[in-house]
């Protein structure tokens, strides 16, 4: 940031939240030439200061502590929110008062009313913003979406098969919104990316007792998606494997099938099959780039906010499919 003398001081930045994604994030952002991390909070004391410890900031209790302290010393820039799902909401509500650029880590939310009303503040006062949609930054995806161009993608096929993750607050509906909103989320951007806005979809869960009797989420979700542009997808999705199997959405337009994960692009055409691996590593490129917005040398990041809302709709309309059995229709945007 440029100081009134014209010297450049860093970035600084709070962290809500001081759990495993939280911690990436810290790493990252203090790995970074010209970021500091300068505060982190979270409602559990030790986690607060054991991650505050490791990156040299200044552990606080809550979000309230963070940003009232470090943004009456004019020591904050940015704040990132990566509490559960289910604590969203106040964090953003103090960026917004204080006029915080804020990065928000997927999923937006729990539910659907909380990031609705956190997309209507965050517009209102025109704050930059970046998500936690870090597949779009893969240049795997650029090159899928160059391959697809002039060619109509007729089916989408999605598959999450993985186990369940270790926090408790994962297998409560209230505390993470499920499957498909907390971790399938990624392939329903994904699809957005590749081949555009869903239209509707219908969807069906199902339980066999693995997160019982804890958990009340789907750990089984079988849906189906239909594109604005005449695309038909399905999403399949569940927490029953013993590890993450599959993460990977399946792209099929005329003579051209890609296969695109974190990990790889897999091409099959008339010329073959070749495998590419990305050469950019999302989870650094997500946080360098809303530096880059906080500082002003770029116009967005490439999941702003208003974006992600978009995605978040499709997997909360799956969800609630899934739970009422019937089909949800989107509006347009």
């Amino acid at each position: 940031m440029q100081r009134a003398d014209g010297d450049v001081r860093p970035v600084r930045v709070g962290i809500v939240g001081a759990g495993g994604v939280a911690e990436r994030h810290a790493r990252v952002l203090s790995g970074l030439p010209g970021v500091e991390v300068a505060g982190v909070a979270d409602t559990v004391a030790e986690r607060a200061d054991a991650l505050a410890g490791a990156v040299g900031a200044t552990p606080f209790p809550d979000a309230e502590a963070l940003v009232g302290r470090l943004g009456d010393d004019g020591r904050l820039d940015a704040l990132y929110v990566c509490t559960p799902p289910f604590a969203r909401g106040g964090p953003e509500a103090l960026a917004v008062e204080r006029g915080l650029p804020l990065f928000v880590e997927k999923p937006l939310a729990a539910d659907l009313d909380t990031a609705e009303d956190v997309a209507a503040e965050v517009e209102a006062a025109g704050l930059p913003t970046g998500t936690g949609y870090h597949w779009r930054q893969l240049d795997t995806v650029e090159e899928a979406r160059a391959l697809l161009d002039g060619r109509a993608p007729g089916l989408v096929v999605g598959r999450w098969l993985d186990k369940v993750p270790p926090p408790a607050w994962w297998v409560r509906r209230h505390g993470s919104g499920g499957q498909v909103v907390e971790q399938a989320t990624h392939l329903v951007d994904l699809a957005r990316v590749l081949v555009g806005e869903v239209e509707s979809v219908f969807a069906a869960g199902t339980s066999v007792g693995r997160t019982a009797p804890d958990g009340d989420i789907d750990e089984v979700t079988g849906g189906t998606l239909r594109f604005a542009g005449g695309a038909v997808g399905t999403l399949a999705a569940t927490c029953l494997a013993d590890r993450a199997r599959a993460t990977t959405l399946e792209v099929v337009a005329d003579g051209l099938v890609l296969e695109v994960s974190e990990t790889a692009l897999v091409v099959h055409d008339a010329e073959g099959t070749r495998r590419v691996e990305p050469k950019v590593d999302p989870r650094q490129a997500v946080d360098r780039e809303f530096v880059e917005v906080v500082r002003g040398e770029r116009a967005s990041t490439r999941a702003p906010y208003a974006e992600a809302l978009r995605s978040h709709r499709v997997a909360c309309a799956l969800a609630t499919s899934a739970r009422r059995g019937r089909v949800m229709v989107l509006s347009p945007i």
